[in-house]
């Protein structure tokens, strides 16, 4: 008993019989754990996941019960790691129709980056068949940066302190805060969304306890130092992109990330002559992202050259020059760049 209560720092619950306690209840770290004199049965192995793994049993990750049983101690919340960028030249096509997956609740997933970038990053195009109400519960992404865009239809969610429900619809996005609380409510029979992700492989945890939306409403919170964003297409203001003879919207999303990443949707300028191809460019993001949201282009590589249409996705590692060429002229771009502020020179 002492062993669980003293090193491990559960708590005892029930003993029984009193007379002759052959039968207690301890818990403690999210479990509840029957102890039985006499029982039969092999010890096996009890992972506890403890809020700081030092406190408890001095510190030890590995130790052994007195009935023999292994008792591993993990982080409850270890710090969020996200790996190192591996880079490499990406084309993804919205023809490949075996390449939908289920995911959770129920939404149809595409991979846009099959490699994760060596789980740096994931950037998934996301249907939810047949639309309606989504059996989704209030949620939260253990994230760096997290991107939802609009790309066809609409979905109505709502977020933890930023007012009530909300229909994000094409062209709009919004970016998810790390930890935010929120709920996809219902969607149109045609939504799909693109989402990116940083890391890859990032824990979603189903909150319980909190109710949707808030009393509060504070746009300006921030959650671990980011800021919630929900750009629509009406807020839009066009300057000169970083591609010479293209033009660029921002979303907003630098600023409020504090310059952890960048959204644009790039075209052609409202005003002047529309150029066709592009000069050869380098980069030094670690990511750039790039959606082919409308309209038709040729990327042209060292190593290869694509024609693109809506609905496929490339990424250009930092480096390698590129240029577009063929550029029709109702080319529209989602670009996404980490960090946000980063060089794109021309190759002499």
């Amino acid at each position: 008993m002492a062993f669980f209560t003293e090193t491990l720092g559960m708590v005892l619950v029930r003993v029984y019989p009193a007379d002759d306690p052959a039968t207690a209840v301890v818990a403690g770290h999210g479990v509840t754990v029957r102890l039985q004199r006499g029982a039969d049965g092999m010890a096996g192995t009890m992972v506890l996941r403890v809020a700081d793994p030092d406190a408890v049993a001095d510190g030890e990750r590995a130790i052994l019960a007195p009935n023999g049983c292994r008792i591993r101690l993990e982080h409850a919340a270890p710090p969020l790691v996200v790996p190192p960028v591996l880079p490499e030249l990406v084309v993804t096509r919205a023809g490949a129709t075996d390449a939908w997956g289920v995911g959770r609740a129920g939404m149809a997933y595409r991979d846009l980056i099959p490699s994760r970038l060596g789980g740096a990053v994931i950037a998934s195009h996301i249907r939810i068949p047949g639309g309606g109400e989504v059996p989704d519960s209030v949620h939260f992404h253990d994230v760096s940066f997290q991107l939802i865009y609009c790309y066809r239809g609409w979905v109505e969610v709502v977020y933890e302190d930023q007012g009530p429900p909300f229909r994000l619809t094409a062209g709009a996005c919004v970016i998810q805060p790390p930890l935010i609380r929120h709920r996809v409510l219902r969607a149109s029979s045609d939504l799909e969304v693109i989402e990116l992700g940083v890391p890859a492989e990032h824990m979603t945890t189903i909150d319980h306890d909190l109710t949707l939306p808030t009393s509060a409403h504070l746009p300006k919170r921030r959650f671990s130092g980011q800021a919630f964003v929900h750009f629509t297409p009406s807020q839009a203001v066009w300057a000169p992109a970083r591609i010479p003879g293209l033009a660029a919207c921002d979303t907003g999303v630098a600023a409020a990330t504090l310059g952890k990443a960048s959204v644009s949707i790039v075209a052609h300028p409202a005003v002047g002559d529309r150029v066709t191809s592009t000069p050869r460019l380098h980069h030094s993001a670690d990511i750039l992202f790039t959606f082919v949201l409308d309209g038709s282009l040729t990327l042209s590589t060292p190593s290869r050259t694509d024609s693109l249409a809506a609905g496929d996705a490339f990424l250009v590692p930092a480096g390698m020059p590129s240029s577009l060429c063929d550029l029709s002229d109702d080319l529209q771009l989602l670009e996404v760049a980490l960090p946000g502020v980063f060089d794109s020179e021309a190759v002499v």
